[in-house]
């Protein structure tokens, strides 16, 4: 009998990332404060060739950040989807090493990494076999970092329970456009855990068991948890200017979104009510008519036990 794969890539990350280059082009990079913040937290900061794993990389947002850092870091960049990674590979960043593999399976040897950070991605592959060989490819005392970029116009997520800035339970939009295209996504659910679900919370709150008899039996056998708790968080507050195309670019790279191109009518009429709802009245403009797109860059960190 075969053996079940640790990981398998979602069909619809498969799907919804098809266009590498378009998603390369308008999918948003991440503020200096909010990078310099993870990697202070993570213990990376100012440290010379420190060895980084980008996990789940895509096509690189956060791997050409990391490269050119004055710390010179030995990053290796693991990415399983073939259209992502291959416009990472493109781009030739130096002191880089792009690999295929997945959450599960890195193909990197034990203990190797100082940090481990998921930029854009630990939603889709929260389990405890991902925890697992993230724990074994970080050297002790190694850390690992996630981190998101979320805009006002997609859905908001849970509490953020040990944030800084004390966030409510909804990340309020800023903007009626922001709320309709909010709105939109919400009609879009597809059944798989994105970050506002919040479920990716749940491997790591998981290594925590509060039954006596399961804490005696882990006890026993050595089953201790992988990460620290709680999680470390902060969030990074934003504002960007960008034409009613651009806007439409972004958005149209959202997997949910992109998902709909099969359906030819479906996503023109997505598209259409993307561009009536930056027409209301009070949206906010800039001299050269681009509009204010609001939003916040999330991070967590957690370190080896």
């Amino acid at each position: 009998m075969s053996s079940i794969p640790k990981f398998q890539l979602n069909p619809l990350a498969t799907s919804g990332f098809h266009d590498a280059s378009k998603y390369d082009t308008h999918r948003p990079s991440y503020p200096p404060k909010a990078v310099e913040k993870l990697l202070s937290n993570l213990r990376l900061s100012s440290v010379p060739n420190a060895r980084v794993i980008d996990l789940a990389s895509g096509t690189g947002k956060f791997t050409e950040l990391l490269a050119r850092r004055e710390e010179g870091y030995e990053i290796v960049a693991v990415e399983p989807h073939d259209q992502l990674r291959g416009e990472l590979v493109k781009k030739g960043l130096n002191g880089v090493e792009v690999r295929e593999g997945n959450a599960a399976e890195m193909g990197v040897e034990e203990g190797w990494a100082d940090g481990v950070i998921a930029a854009q991605a630990f939603h889709w592959f929260a389990t405890e076999d991902s925890l697992k060989e993230i724990h074994r490819v970080l050297r002790p005392g190694g850390a690992f970092g996630m981190i998101w970029n979320i805009e006002d116009c997609t859905p908001s997520p849970p509490i953020l329970t040990k944030s800084k800035d004390n966030a409510p339970k909804d990340w309020q939009s800023q903007s009626t456009w922001e709320e309709s295209l909010k709105q939109i996504i919400a009609s879009l659910e597809d059944g798989h855990p994105r970050f506002r679900h919040g479920k990716w919370r749940e491997v790591f709150e998981n290594q925590q068991d509060t039954n006596p008899f399961q804490t005696i039996k882990d006890t026993l056998t050595g089953n201790f948890p992988r990460f620290s708790l709680p999680l470390g968080e902060e969030s990074v507050e934003w504002t960007v200017w960008l034409s009613d195309e651009a806007v439409w670019d972004r958005f149209s790279t959202l997997s949910q979104i992109a998902n709909t191109e099969g359906d030819g009518e479906k996503f023109e009429d997505i598209k259409k009510q993307v561009f009536e709802a930056l027409k209301v009245d009070g949206t906010e403009r800039n001299d050269a008519g681009e509009v204010a797109v609001h939003g916040r860059t999330y991070l967590a960190w957690t370190s080896r036990v």
